[in-house]
């Protein structure tokens, strides 16, 4: 896909959630023009790291303006964890119910795109399609990308298990089995790696639900970090000691070694920067009165903030879900 155009001009895209109107204003600002409703840029190519819908106003119009993109070899687009709920949400069980339950919180999460697409079931089962055709990681000979978190290990059975780096009905259902291989892979790729806290102790997510697993800077070498270090977004109630190493499933971490990798997922606030010279989070927040950013890759080893390109957003639409 990348062939007509080079392949370390990519310009990486984070978490959109159906925010169409930023979208085009961002890939505008980086001089992708529209034809015939097909975004482009005479030189350089967009990766996509996930979560198209749910949450934003203009959910159809954001799926259109990406697949039509990846449809005619401008973009490439990965899945990201409200593409992979939407799957389970809409496929039943063999036993009956559904993959993901229809409980509340599960439909409040999805309710924006199922009242965008009131009255448009085949188109919504169209785009339901489109979605098995997204790969969950891209990796090249200068970078890597993904929605939440790359794991060599958990990239490696990924990359043994699935056909084209791709789910499929059969892998969707798999994927469900709680303790199966596969459902602990995709939790991490899809939505990050945790670590339980010390007994007893709680904290207040974004959504104040109180939480005892905590999300990980999984480029952080555990051994040598605390709770309040590792913890990816930052909180000056989580204690200080060091992380219980006994509590993960794994002690690998993303070193600085390593080539650049481009994520989103993580609801970061501020304006965008880099948590190190290989390590780039592109989820600031746009249906949270955030930002919607880019990275301007051109092959370099080392990345800088100076690359980061964005567009804000004020949300009027309805509560974060």
């Amino acid at each position: 896909m990348m062939e007509s155009k080079s392949q370390h001009m990519i310009d990486f895209i984070g978490d959109i959630h159906g925010y169409a109107d930023q979208l085009t204003q961002l890939l505008e600002k980086m001089g992708y023009s529209s034809k015939f409703g097909i975004y482009s840029h005479p030189k350089r190519k967009v990766i996509f790291v996930g979560d198209y819908i749910d949450r934003g106003p203009k959910i159809r119009e954001t799926l259109m303006i990406v697949r039509n993109m990846v449809e005619n070899g401008e973009a490439i687009a990965l899945m990201g964890n409200h593409e992979y709920n939407a799957l389970c949400f809409h496929y039943e069980e063999r036993e009956g119910g559904h993959l993901r339950k229809h409980l509340i919180k599960n439909i409040l999460q999805h309710i924006a795109t199922l009242e965008q697409f009131q009255n448009r079931q085949e188109e919504y089962e169209d785009y339901l399609e489109w979605f098995k055709t997204l790969p969950l990681y891209y990796e090249s000979d200068s970078f890597r990308a993904v929605h939440a978190c790359w794991d060599k290990d958990n990239i490696a059975y990924l990359r043994k298990v699935l056909k084209n780096d791709r789910l499929n009905e059969h892998t969707l259902h798999e994927s469900v089995k709680m303790g199966a291989e596969l459902y602990r892979t995709l939790d991490e790729t899809l939505k990050g790696k945790e670590v339980s806290m010390p007994k007893g102790v709680l904290f207040l997510d974004k959504d104040d639900n109180q939480r005892s697993e905590l999300r990980i800077k999984w480029w952080n070498d555990p051994i040598k970090t605390s709770y309040r270090e590792i913890s990816i977004l930052p909180n000056e109630n989580l204690p200080e000691e060091p992380v219980n190493t006994s509590r993960l499933h794994s002690l690998n971490y993303y070193s600085d070694k390593e080539k650049p990798v481009f994520f989103g997922h993580y609801w970061l606030q501020g304006l965008p920067q880099l948590f190190r010279e290989n390590i780039c989070c592109l989820d600031y927040s746009v249906a949270k009165d955030g930002y919607l950013a880019a990275y301007r890759f051109d092959g370099e080893k080392k990345l800088s903030n100076d690359k980061f390109v964005f567009v804000k957003t004020v949300s009027s639409f309805g509560k974060v879900l």
